[in-house]
């Protein structure tokens, strides 16, 4: 496949008011993509890098950043974000579902819901009970990308998809079980996605970042779990390997890109690798049932003439 050139590219990012995907966002501006940020709200450093790159834009050509406020658990309103963007852009080349948290108390696996007294906010009483860490952090990226695919199939358009893993995507902890299954669950659907890209143009990518300063660590129930010692990979770095994937020939087949910082907090060692997640396969040669492979033939022919509908 060719190399991707985000010049003159339209971009959804959600959970860019801040940190990486924030990061992220300002390579994407300075090379001439413009982007709609799906958040809560823009954090300070996100506001200005909005007042340099207003929307509509200072001069043709010139790429802008438009803000939607999302909560993105509610799928109402990540199609409000959808149907704004499609509306506002020429049309939608890139997605990024990068909006996450840390498994907070209020939908944590050691604070259940109904609990009284308890800091859960997961409704316990819900018909169809949902976990608020599992919305943000799985539901919501598979959701944007069923409205992405449906998009550029039916409009035979070429996509570039890309996520934000974890490396608890393939580790694990008692701690926060949620936070890890909800990646490891992200991981898994990433690489379920991975033949788009040679079947129908849209490229499937996701980095896995290690620990890495962000605002995400400001909040109560984070603080004691990052400190100043701990080595962290920054969020910059980890923004330019997000545009090295979304762009370099190399990608879109489903990798996932481990980014960690190996050194100290004195000395910042950033390492880069591809997860080799070909290990996990099964030791069985091959790992599609024969019936199930004659299934999925058919839904690439489906999705190859007359699209997908979301």
């Amino acid at each position: 496949m060719a190399p991707y050139d985000v010049s003159g590219k339209y971009a959804v990012v959600t959970g860019g008011g801040s940190g990486i995907c924030l990061d992220f966002i300002k390579l994407l501006l300075v090379k001439g993509c413009s982007v709609i940020v799906g958040d809560l709200a823009l954090r300070p450093a996100a506001e200005e890098v909005a007042k340099a790159y207003p929307h509509p834009p200072a001069a043709p050509g010139k790429a802008s950043l438009l803000f939607h406020k999302t909560d993105v658990k509610s799928w109402p309103q990540l199609s409000s974000l959808w149907n704004t963007a499609v509306s506002t852009f020429p049309q939608v080349d890139i997605v990024v579902p990068g909006a996450g948290v840390y498994e907070p108390l209020e939908s944590s696996f050691w604070c259940p819901p109904g609990v009284e007294g308890g800091p859960s906010k997961d409704l316990v009483d819900s018909e169809a009970g949902t976990y608020a860490t599992f919305g943000i952090n799985l539901i919501h990226p598979i959701r944007l990308s069923q409205l992405a695919i449906s998009y550029w199939t039916t409009k035979k358009l070429p996509g570039n998809l890309l996520f934000v893993g974890s490396i608890a995507g393939y580790t694990a902890t008692v701690g926060t079980p949620y936070y890890y299954s909800s990646k490891a669950g992200l991981h898994g659907f990433v690489m379920s996605l991975a033949p788009l890209h040679k079947r129908l143009g849209i490229r499937v990518a996701c980095v896995a970042p290690g620990a890495c300063r962000t605002p995400l660590w400001d909040q109560e129930h984070c603080k004691s779990k990052l400190t100043n010692n701990d080595p962290a990979v920054r969020s910059d770095f980890v923004a330019d390997v997000m545009l090295n994937m979304c762009e370099n020939d190399k990608y879109g087949d489903g990798q996932i890109v481990e980014v960690m910082d190996l050194g100290t907090a004195q000395d910042s060692k950033p390492s880069v690798r591809e997860v080799p997640v070909h290990l996990l396969y099964p030791a069985a040669s091959g790992v599609g049932v024969p019936t199930l492979l004659v299934e999925e033939e058919k839904l690439w022919k489906q999705l190859e003439t007359e699209g997908f509908k979301a």
